[in-house]
């Protein structure tokens, strides 16, 4: 377990500014990133300070700036968030973390797969969040949909409440080990089924694999590719709307601890946007801390 002051989730323009603030107050502060998210294709015209710029670029030097103040910069998947003693865990690829505040600056929420049936069912069997909705299929059968490392987080979190774990990778190869008590099925799948109770509710029932088999379930856990900022805030019982993190102007969300800037919050998805953002939450975090 690894602890710092301040942990930011997210490596581009809203992350690497809070940690610009955070790091040149004197705080221990250490931003995670996987990638260069949605700005790798991007060229930016319409940036303050620069005519033309590619996006990849742009986060390469937001990081050397970070490092430049005493930032730790390091390249890890985040998968994982919860309470430890007063403060939160961030669990990743390979370490974890414990941070006196955190900051989610993951960029805008992953668009759910186009798999049939599953936006219907959402809050009717279908979740994003084991940790949260584990509990309601405590000694009943349970899928993830996913191949990676979140995936596993996630059979993780369900394998000590639900009766059995299946990983269904849509097709996709596995890209992580799964434990030897969780089946892996690689079929692609045909359809998320629902069935209507006695009062007429709709309900998950199962999953149709492309074939014709049809898997009886109580729940299925979408977690493919990476934790999304969202699924993280979730984790925590933080208030999520409309695919956006609810925070205040400050960048506080409803968990204490817990700050949220950039695209993951809503509203306009500009880099100027995210900046400012980000600079409210880091000078907040050191009120924050300082306190």
């Amino acid at each position: 377990m690894t602890l710092t002051d301040v942990l930011i989730i997210g490596g581009g323009p809203a992350g690497v500014t809070a940690a610009l603030y955070t790091a040149r107050a004197g705080f221990n502060t250490t931003i995670l990133y996987k990638d260069f998210g949605a700005l790798t294709k991007a060229r930016v015209e319409n940036f303050y300070g620069h005519i033309e710029i590619g996006g990849a670029e742009l986060v390469k030097t937001g990081l050397a700036q970070a490092k430049k103040v005493g930032a730790k910069v390091v390249k890890a998947e985040a998968h994982g968030i919860k309470p430890v003693g007063g403060m939160l865990g961030v669990s990743t690829t390979s370490c974890e973390y414990t941070a006196s505040a955190v900051l989610i600056a993951t960029g805008a929420s992953r668009i759910a797969p186009k798999i049939k049936g599953l936006v219907a069912l959402e809050g009717k069997g279908v979740s994003y969040c084991a940790i949260c909705d584990g509990f309601f299929h405590k000694g009943k059968d349970v899928a993830v949909i996913g191949s990676g490392a979140y995936a596993l987080h996630e059979a993780e979190d369900l394998l000590p409440i639900a009766k059995s774990v299946t990983i269904l990778t849509d097709g996709k190869k596995p890209t992580v080990e799964f434990p030897e008590e969780v089946q892996v099925r690689t079929e692609k799948i045909s359809e998320i089924c629902g069935q209507a109770g006695l009062l007429g509710n709709v309900t998950l029932c199962g999953v149709e694999l492309k074939g014709g088999e049809m898997l009886e379930l109580s729940g299925v856990f979408v977690a493919i590719g990476v934790a999304g900022g969202t699924e993280l805030a979730r984790k925590l019982g933080a208030v999520v709307q409309s695919g956006a993190i609810s925070a205040d102007e400050n960048g506080r969300t409803t968990i204490s601890g817990l700050w949220a800037a950039g695209d993951c919050t809503g509203g306009l998805k500009q880099i100027a946007k995210a900046v400012h953002e980000g600079a409210e939450a880091g000078t907040d975090i050191v009120r924050f801390l300082k306190q």
